[in-house]
């Protein structure tokens, strides 16, 4: 989940969320596309409650038009609306606020995924800006697929929590190694819209003081099913029925993945955030994320549990920067839209705590590196905690600082997703 104010559009802010990770590009016949029979949101909470205020409901209708061929198209194709295209999608956004629905669009087109030089030749110009449709006033909106923006080693945080450059001082000694970005090469389905500020607000107005009341908005994104599937015994039909249950969400960077137990996730995402002061709470203040893991592998003294101030960074807002007047503690992603945005080539990957004002954890841009700022907050190496802000707690790392291709500088920000017919899963780089 990401939410900024749109550096290029400052009037604006920019919500993104991504569904269905590691998608290969070489992914025939069937490739990657979303669930028709899922509602997918992004949802805002601007008074503090932990319910959303305004809701954004992304649906999706799948046209496959494909008779005696498995491929998507059976000549090279030039535009979104290209007659040759035998398999699309087409969504529809509405908008919810306090429960009443505008539909602000009907029949967006998905661009196809890049399947190669023959199938979807120059791709960005061809598919990717046509399918961004400009919908109500000032909005903008996209959805299909993208290269995965997050970066992270993943092979090695989930191997006893390693952390390649600092291989030296872990229990398991290995040596030192530059980072390798595990979600390298894979691409991702991202939902995203851009809002004028006053669209988000309590009061409808322009955030113009961060310390007005209207300043800071909590953003999550939540996924949608029926309660009920049926399939026919040919497989060729199914009938869904029931209501429609929630089956995941998101909003803190790492929070579902790294600070609720694996076995009590399915529960986790099927709450609404007005429910994690009871369930989510104790996690935080209490995490796993932290002795447990460096001072067991690492031998890293950090600060003593409970931990308020995790539960202010996580799960309230920090004070003078993005918690609200009244702020309930849930898992959300805090932002302050009166604080200017910060250039593109200017901004910091720390973000906030590196001097970056609009960076990470006042929102979320795509170039902020939640993973090594997030190792430095939980094992204390950060200006909240200044007993324990020296190294190696305030320059833990994964090794991994960027995205394995540039983002845009304009909207949706991702990158283009990247193609199939030729690719790679890790761009080696050297250790620094």
């Amino acid at each position: 989940m990401y939410a900024f104010r749109s550096p290029d559009k400052p009037g604006t802010v920019t919500l993104v969320g991504n569904w269905n990770p590691f998608q290969e590009p070489a992914g025939g016949p069937n490739f990657f596309f979303f669930d028709e029979r899922t509602r997918y949101y992004l949802n805002v909470d601007n008074d503090g409650d932990a319910r959303p205020d305004i809701r954004y409901l992304f649906r999706f209708k799948t046209h496959d038009q494909r008779k005696d061929t498995f491929l998507i198209a059976t000549r090279p194709l030039t535009s979104l609306r290209d007659k040759d295209l035998q398999f699309f999608q087409t969504y529809s956004v509405t908008r919810i606020k306090n429960g009443r629905r505008t539909v602000l669009g009907r029949n967006l087109r998905v661009p196809p995924n890049n399947i190669g030089p023959r199938t979807t030749p120059d791709y960005e110009n061809n598919f990717g800006r046509p399918a961004i449709s400009r919908i109500a006033k000032e909005h903008r909106v996209f959805a299909g697929q993208r290269d995965d923006p997050f970066f992270v080693d993943l092979g090695s945080v989930f191997d006893l929590d390693g952390l390649r450059p600092f291989n030296a001082n872990h229990e398991e000694a290995l040596p030192p190694m530059q980072g390798v970005d595990g979600f390298a090469g894979f691409n991702i389905d991202t939902i995203a819209i851009q809002v004028p500020i006053p669209a988000l607000t309590r009061d409808g107005k322009m955030a113009t003081k961060e310390d007005g009341k209207n300043a800071v908005i909590g953003v999550w994104a939540s996924t949608e099913r029926r309660s009920v599937r049926i399939l026919s015994p040919g497989g060729e039909h199914v009938k869904e029925s029931g209501p429609w249950v929630q089956i995941s969400r998101l909003g803190f960077p790492l929070v579902n993945e790294l600070q609720v137990p694996a076995v009590r996730k399915d529960r986790y995402n099927g709450l609404r955030p007005r429910q994690d002061k009871r369930f989510l709470l104790s996690y935080i203040k209490h995490p796993e994320l932290g002795r447990d893991v460096f001072t067991k592998y690492y031998g890293i003294e950090v600060p003593e549990t409970p931990r308020p101030d995790l539960v202010a960074v996580v799960l309230k807002g920090i004070k003078g920067i993005n918690r609200p007047p009244t702020s309930r503690p849930s898992d959300q992603l805090r932002l302050n839209m009166a604080v200017p945005p910060t250039p593109f080539l200017e901004q910091n990957r720390l973000g906030f705590f590196a001097g970056d004002r609009a960076g990470f954890p006042n929102g979320r841009r795509p170039a902020d590196d939640v993973t090594d700022t997030t190792l430095r907050v939980f094992s204390g190496g950060y200006e909240m905690t200044p007993r324990f802000n020296e190294p190696p707690n305030n320059i833990l790392s994964d090794g991994v600082d960027e995205n394995d291709v540039p983002f845009l500088q304009r909207f949706p920000y991702l990158a283009p997703p990247l193609v199939g017919y030729e690719h790679e899963h890790h761009r080696k780089q050297p250790l620094q």
